[in-house]
């Protein structure tokens, strides 16, 4: 089963943002990790950098494939979880904790409404399955 928080926020491209204060922890879903299979690289952008919304912010390599990691939130950069460049396998592992991938202090705090809920995202990750 796969597990989708009730606290975060989610987007179309299975990514997740927490907000952290004035800042979003942001990642990929348990459902992306599970269907990427097993992560063996990272691409991530840099402190200071700025990300658009709907944009591509970095990519994951898998066993499988290459995905990009696209922006929920346009923002800047304020933290880069650098472990993942090492240990990109934790996300697989633990892809809301240990796992997150960036922090980022948001332009525009109403982007965050746009995202999905929980229950929006599960509906959405079934119908995902049926198809």
């Amino acid at each position: 089963m796969v597990q989708i928080p009730d606290e975060l926020k989610y987007t179309s491209d299975h990514e997740w943002a927490l907000e952290e204060g004035d800042l979003l922890v942001i990642g990929i879903t348990d459902y992306a990790q599970d269907a990427l299979g097993e992560i063996v690289y990272i691409e991530l952008p840099s402190e200071g950098d700025e990300i658009t919304k709907g944009d591509p912010f970095g990519a994951v390599e898998s066993t499988k494939a290459v995905s990009d990691l696209y922006a929920p939130v346009s923002g800047d950069v304020v933290e880069v979880n650098d472990m993942l460049l090492d240990s990109p396998e934790t996300i697989n592992g633990d892809p809301y904790g240990e796992g997150w991938m960036i922090k980022v202090r948001p332009y525009d705090p109403k982007e965050l409404t746009e995202l999905m809920d929980n229950e929006e995202y599960s509906e959405y990750v079934e119908k995902e399955m049926e198809d």
